[in-house]
């Protein structure tokens, strides 16, 4: 992910779901599968970093959600990407105030996990991490970067789009993108990889300081 530009991986499918969103508003199941197969992997490793290991039902609650109101959706792939990030964090909202409980975090999926390019130092750095290791420095960041991190790198969205999904503006969620992945990339630069700065006394929230 480079600063100001949509990840290359994420723009690369846009024409393809948009084209099978466009079809599935239509009554093509068979493309709103396509459709679910170009977004999920992202929107679930998203909802991983917010709910944790319930990350599979909120998913599937919010496909239920974006399958009811899929004739309600105008736009183009980028804008779908988007629309189900929105969702699928309200309804991520709803799981934890019902669960009286904070964001609990677990593994993301290694494929979700790669940087498409461009790529900058502290991009490079970030996909040179473990799965994780990535989640556990991720867990270590102010809330606001952990999130943008997660709606840039993890699900695609440009910084207009992941400001739109947390309801900020634009300027502010690259700025807290920007400084996750610089705080992640002086991290790494201090050797923290091999000095084992972050111990194993137990999973945190996502953005919580110790």
């Amino acid at each position: 992910m480079g600063q100001g530009g949509e990840p290359r991986r994420a723009q690369a499918y846009d024409g393809e779901l948009g084209a099978a969103v466009a079809r599935a508003q239509d009554g093509d199941e068979a493309a709103f599968a396509v459709a679910y197969r170009i977004v999920q992997p992202g929107l679930l490793g998203y909802l991983r970093g917010l709910v944790g290991d319930d990350a599979e039902d909120v998913a599937s609650d919010a496909w239920l959600e974006i399958a009811r109101d899929l004739g309600r959706f105008k736009g183009d792939g980028a804008g779908f990407r988007g629309w189900t990030a929105t969702i699928a964090r309200h309804r991520a909202l709803d799981h934890l105030r019902r669960q009286r409980v904070r964001p609990r975090p677990s593994a993301l999926e290694q494929d979700v996990l790669e940087l498409p390019g461009p790529h900058t130092t502290h991009d490079q750095a970030f996909e040179a991490l473990s799965t994780e290791r990535a989640l556990q420095l991720v867990r270590e960041l102010p809330r606001d970067q952990a999130e943008a991190v997660l709606l840039r790198v993890v699900v695609g969205l440009d910084g207009p789009a992941a400001a739109r999904v947390l309801g900020k503006r634009p300027g502010a969620v690259r700025t807290a993108a920007y400084r996750g992945l610089k705080r992640l990339g002086r991290r790494l630069g201090a050797g923290d990889a091999t000095t084992g700065g972050v111990t194993d006394d137990g999973p945190r929230t996502l953005g919580e300081s110790k």
